[in-house]
């Protein structure tokens, strides 16, 4: 028998989820010695991801959303870089590492239409490449792929533009998993790319990663430095936060300007959804405004990963990540994430 932590949903919150009450840590007993039957393997989780969409996952599951809610009691999941350590699969071998969606917990025994049922797929790349295995579940993996997506399906990228890359009132977040990936591979593009963060910080963080401007949202006026810095107005907008900074973006958008809805994290945690102004602008001047789900896109992901894994080798992208130890603490680096306090991609590591 080994220990085995798991992170719980424990029930429903209806604004902020609260560790103890709506998110609990169990210790249980793994027997990593029971025989396994033909198809089955075991687990070992070695570092997953925390994103601001599982927020949204804790609902009541009779809403309809693009993914499943997390069951009350059971094991919360997300993308998870793991490893077989053991074995009668037809799929994996003892030793290899695997990504896709995982619960959180030390250990789980799956079998392999599970394993196709979750999406999970060999990642055996870091062992040869140098590349760490956090970033397999951040830049190489669903945040990398999700700004890699938004910029080339809906984005329409074209040299010379002016890309906004948006932080707003739930802290700091354009220096986040998805919008740094997103501003470097614009820029690589040859973009103009304009970012903002909720500190002096992570100002300067972007424009070391190679932002044309940046600023702080939460000391200076959105409307007045998206002024300054996007004078010829903004042709792509990577949306990420909603409500009032929506409705000021607006403002400065383009004819056939693009907006690329990938979240609105300012509206995760209110009982009702602000109200935005001036969305006729989205008529008036011929926008596209467009959502999507990465996972709706997976024929992207073989060029994503070419791509992206070639300028990490490269050093053409920067990428931080904020790294918990002890999957215990998942709890609070998941509430970090929704309130801004991580610096770029937040990972636990088991």
């Amino acid at each position: 028998m080994v220990a085995n932590t798991q992170i719980i949903f424990s029930k429903i919150p209806t604004t902020w989820p609260v560790i103890g009450e709506h998110i609990t840590v169990n210790k249980t007993d793994f027997d990593l010695d029971a025989p396994l039957a033909d198809g089955e393997f075991i687990l070992k989780t070695l570092v997953l991801s925390v994103d601001p969409y599982m927020r949204g996952r804790m609902r009541d599951p009779t809403i309809v959303s693009y993914v499943p809610p997390f069951l009350v009691d059971e094991p919360m999941s997300g993308h998870t870089m793991k490893e077989v350590v053991k074995s009668k699969s037809s799929l994996f071998k003892e030793g290899d590492y695997v990504y896709g969606l995982g619960t959180h917990e030390e250990y789980a025994k799956l079998n392999d239409e599970l394993a196709k049922a979750y999406g999970l797929v060999l990642r055996n790349e870091p062992k040869t490449n140098g590349i760490p295995v956090s970033n397999y579940v951040g830049i190489l993996g669903m945040p990398g792929m999700t700004a890699y997506v938004g910029l080339y399906k809906i984005g329409e990228l074209k040299e010379g533009e002016t890309i906004y890359i948006s932080a707003g009132k739930v802290k700091k977040r354009t220096s986040g998993a998805v919008g740094q990936v997103a501003g470097q591979i614009a820029k690589a593009q040859g973009l103009r790319v304009i970012g903002s963060a909720g500190t002096d910080e992570k100002v300067a963080h972007l424009k070391e990663i190679g932002f044309d401007g940046a600023f702080n949202y939460k000391t200076e006026d959105t409307d007045q430095k998206l002024t300054e810095l996007c004078p010829d107005g903004i042709d792509v907008y990577f949306e990420n936060v909603g409500g009032k900074m929506l409705e000021v973006v607006l403002q400065h958008i383009n004819f056939f300007g693009r907006i690329i809805a990938c979240g609105m994290i300012s509206q995760y945690n209110l009982a009702e959804s602000e109200k935005v102004g001036g969305l006729m602008t989205i008529v008036a001047r011929s926008i596209r405004f467009q959502g999507y789900i990465v996972s709706n896109s997976p024929e992207m992901e073989p060029q994503f990963l070419k791509d992206v894994t070639q300028m990490i080798l490269d050093k053409k992208i920067k990428y931080q990540e904020t790294h918990t130890h002890g999957i215990e603490n998942t709890p609070e680096a998941l509430l970090d994430v929704l309130n801004g306090k991580n610096f770029g991609k937040q990972v636990v590591h088991a």
